[in-house]
């Protein structure tokens, strides 16, 4: 079961609910949002919302929005975001450990892993070792997600993941579901991942949010259009490259 039960909306303080962020269409209305399952996806297209309410659930944990766990001190630009201050999170129990990964600021995290190795107070060796015993930056961007997922998921947390697969091959997109697996079916882990990937989408049990309805709701797999859009494409492969260059042809 998950250690977060409800992210629970509170718009009452919110001055102009007609600007960003609190205007987006998905979120707004909101009064309690349910997490079901160890396993939650937030889906929809770019601008819908999923990674600003991943990354407000990231500060209310004690993350940093660059990425981490709640013992980092790399920061950046939180004022920026004000959602956090809408929600509130209901826990049974309360866990305080886990980690929050972005794609976009996985390379500055990488830098702040290095600098930590690099002070003479610290054991290079010890900082390394939950990313495999190297730099992230001696591995290949896969790698280096590949092992943050193997040697540092390991402990009871809360794992919140904005579009992991953007450094994930299809092969290590599988890789990462077993790794999911072990700690859903453990009780170790709770995940909720904002992701555009039908692979890891494809998750058993998960739950699905979809973000391009207004308030957001849940979704089956096989109605998302992630699935169907990819399902028909390697169905139909030739008929959809015709029809999507038909007017170049045209010229």
């Amino acid at each position: 079961m998950p250690f977060l039960k409800n992210i629970l909306f509170d718009w009452e303080g919110v001055p102009d609910k007609n600007i960003f962020p609190f205007n987006i269409p998905s979120i707004k209305g909101l009064s309690c949002l349910q997490l079901k399952s160890n396993v939650t996806f937030f889906i929809g297209e770019n601008g819908s919302g999923k990674s600003t309410l991943l990354e407000a659930i990231a500060l209310k944990c004690g993350f940093k929005l660059m990425g981490g766990g709640s013992g980092t001190l790399l920061s950046a630009y939180e004022d920026a975001y004000t959602l956090e201050h809408v929600i509130r999170l209901s826990w049974m129990p309360k866990i305080k450990t886990g980690f929050f990964l972005r794609a976009e600021t996985f390379y500055d995290y990488a830098n702040y892993i290095d600098d930590l190795a690099k002070d003479p107070d610290n054991d290079a060796g010890e900082v390394y070792r939950p990313y495999g015993g190297k730099s992230l930056h001696q591995q290949s961007h896969g790698e280096s997600f590949i092992s943050l997922f193997m040697n540092r998921f390991k402990k009871r947390g809360v794992y919140l993941l904005d579009e992991p697969e953007a450094a994930l091959s299809p092969q290590r997109q599988l890789a990462f579901l077993r790794i999911m697996r072990q700690l859903d079916k453990s009780d170790r882990g709770q995940f909720i991942i904002a992701t555009h990937a039908p692979i890891l989408m494809a998750y058993p049990g998960a739950t699905l949010l979809n973000f391009d309805v207004s308030p957001l709701a849940e979704i089956a797999y096989e109605d998302t259009a992630h699935f169907y859009i990819t399902k028909r494409f390697l169905n139909h492969r030739e008929h959809f490259l015709r029809e999507l260059f038909h007017d170049e042809e045209e010229g």
